[in-house]
């Protein structure tokens, strides 16, 4: 597929969580296949993200608008993906 930069991928994640773990590598593995490169963002160096998310983490955001939680679903991911290109 061709590279889609304008579309932006975070993952609000925290250091230690097997969740996070797994949300990113299907969150990197997936936004590949699109030519993406999604951003780790690390909740505990940012006190307004950790206070808004800190129960739902990890947190998939596309264009700054969250569209996943907990656990990431690679078929999803790649029709959300697919919709914002």
């Amino acid at each position: 597929m061709s590279e889609s930069p304008e579309v932006a991928v975070d993952l609000l994640t925290t250091p230690g969580c097997h969740l996070c773990a797994e949300a990113l590598r299907v969150t990197e593995e997936v936004c590949a296949e699109f030519g993406i490169t999604p951003e780790e963002i690390n909740i505990e160096h940012d006190d307004a993200l950790r206070a808004q998310f800190a129960e739902e983490i990890p947190v998939l955001r596309i264009n700054g608008k969250v569209r996943d939680f907990w656990k990431i679903d690679p078929v999803r991911l790649r029709r959300l993906l697919a919709e914002a290109a």
